[in-house]
C-alpha cells in the first residue's frame, strides 16, 4: 500500500531542523505484514530524544529510516500466524520486541531479549526484514522495530500491547517509551519503597515520567532538577517536594544538606555525563543512582571505587525501565485512568506529520515536554 513517512535522508543534521529539513514527508510503499507482523494504522507518535539524538547524530543508526517509536494505533490488518489480535483492537507499541525464548526473557527480563537488540541494532523487525520502500529503490530501516512516524506501519506482533483501558489515543502513546521508561525505572529497577527519598536529574518526558512514578510509589521526598525553570515548576505541580536548577553551583551541598546526607535514590535522565555525576554525588551513603538516559556512544563517567565498596554505593542501568511490556504498560494505564499518575499533564501539544521538522526544534530547544504528532 501507499502511505506517507517521514524519512530521515542521511545523519547528522545541522539544527534548525525547520529550515533543514532532517525528516522528508515522502509516499513510500509499505508491504503486506509477514507472518507474525500486524499492519499498523498509526494514531499518535510522541516525539523523543532518542528519535533527536539520531537525527543529530548523538547516536548513529543506518539511513534511510523512519524514524518514531513511542506511539499508538490500530490493528489494520493481523499477518499469518497472529491470532490473538484483530482489526480494529487499540494497541500501544514497545520500543523493543521481545521474543520470548532466549534465556533473558525467560528469566523475566524481557529488556533484554537479545533477538529485539540484535533486530532494533540492524534497523530491522523482529524477524529481520524491512517493509518500506521508496519510489527511489532505496528501502528505509525500521526505527526500534516500530517506525511511528507513518500513516502506517507494519511491526512485529512481538512489539504490540493491546489495551482494553478506555483511554484517549494520544495519552495511550506515552506508554510506550516515557511512561514505560521513567515509571519503569522507579518501580523496577530501583524499586523504591514507602518513604524513601528519590531525585531525578533531566525533566523531559521521561525524567518528568519519574516524577510521578516516585510519587505514585509514595516517595517521601522527591527532588526535581533541571536547567530549565520551567520544567521545574511542572515538576513541583506533578508532587516534587523539591526543586533545584541544576545549574546552581552549591546544588550538591544544598541537596546533600537538605536531605540529610543525600538521596536514597537518584536518577540521571538527562543522557549526559554532567547528569550522571550529579546524581552520583547527591545519592546517599548505601544509596542507589540509576541512569535511563542515553548519553553518546563515547562518553566515559569516573567513579572513585572506595565509594563503591566504603559507601556500599551502587549503580544501576535501566532500559525501557526494566518493563514487560504486556505486564507492566496495562498496569500503568490503571494507575493513570485511577487518578494516580496523570500522564496527560506531560502533553505539550499536538500536530500534524507535516510539522515534524520544526516540532524537533522545540524539542531541541527543551520548549516541549511531549509534542505528539497524530494521524
Amino acid at each position: 500500500m501507499r502511505i506517507r513517512a517521514a524519512v530521515l535522508r542521511r545523519s547528522p543534521i545541522q539544527r534548525p531542523f525547520g529550515a533543514n529539513k532532517p525528516l522528508s514527508i515522502e509516499t513510500v510503499e509499505l508491504d503486506p505484514p509477514g507472518p507474525n507482523e500486524v499492519l499498523i494504522k498509526i494514531a499518535a507518535a510522541g516525539l523523543c530524544h532518542s528519535d533527536l539524538s539520531v537525527i543529530n547524530g548523538d547516536r548513529p543508526r543506518q539511513t534511510p529510516m523512519v524514524l518514531g517509536h513511542e506511539c499508538s494505533g490500530v490493528v489494520e490488518e493481523p499477518g499469518p500466524g497472529v491470532t490473538d489480535l484483530k482489526r480494529g483492537d487499540r494497541v500501544v507499541m514497545s520500543f523493543l520486541p521481545t521474543c520470548g525464548h532466549c534465556l533473558s526473557c525467560m528469566d523475566g527480563r524481557a529488556q533484554m531479549c537479545e533477538p529485539g537488540h540484535a533486530a532494533n541494532g540492524a534497523g530491522t523487525l523482529l524477524g529481520g526484514e524491512r517493509r518500506f520502500h521508496c519510489d527511489d529503490g532505496a528501502e528505509p530501516y525500521h526505527h526500534s522495530g516500530v517506525s511511528a512516524f507513518a500513516e502506517y506501519a507494519v511491526i512485529s506482533r512481538r512489539s504490540i500491547v493491546k489495551i482494553e483501558e478506555d483511554i484517549s489515543m494520544v495519552d495511550a502513546a506515552l506508554f510506550g517509551c516515557a511512561v514505560m521508561t521513567g515509571v519503569g525505572t522507579v518501580v523496577n529497577t530501583c524499586k523504591v519503597k514507602l518513604g524513601e527519598t528519590v531525585a531525578v536529574v533531566g525533566l523531559g518526558g521521561v525524567g518528568l515520567s519519574s516524577i510521578l512514578g516516585a510519587v505514585a510509589s509514595g516517595a517521601s521526598r522527591v527532588v526535581a532538577i533541571d536547567l530549565a525553570q520551567d520544567k521545574l515548576d511542572l515538576a513541583r505541580e506533578l508532587g516534587a517536594t523539591d526543586t533545584y536548577l541544576a545549574s546552581d553551583p552549591d546544588i550538591v551541598e544544598q541537596v546533600r544538606s537538605s536531605l540529610k546526607g543525600g538521596v536514597d535514590h537518584a536518577i540521571e535522565m538527562a543522557g549526559s555525563v554532567k547528569a550522571f555525576d550529579l546524581a552520583y554525588k547527591i545519592t546517599k551513603r548505601g544509596g542507589k543512582t540509576a541512569t535511563a538516559g542515553l548519553a553518546a556512544p563515547g562518553s566515559q563517567i569516573v567513579i572513585p571505587p572506595v565509594h563503591l565498596v566504603g559507601e556500599e554505593r551502587s549503580i544501576h542501568g535501566s532500559y525501557m525501565g526494566g518493563c514487560v511490556p504486556p505486564r507492566d504498560i496495562p498496569r500503568f494505564m490503571s494507575l493513570y485512568l485511577n487518578g494516580r499518575l496523570p500522564v496527560n499533564r506531560l502533553l505539550s501539544g499536538t500536530g500534524p506529520l507535516d510539522g515534524i521538522n520544526e516540532a524537533f526544534d522545540l524539542l531541541d530547544q527543551g520548549k516541549v515536554v511531549r509534542h505528539v504528532i497524530t494521524f
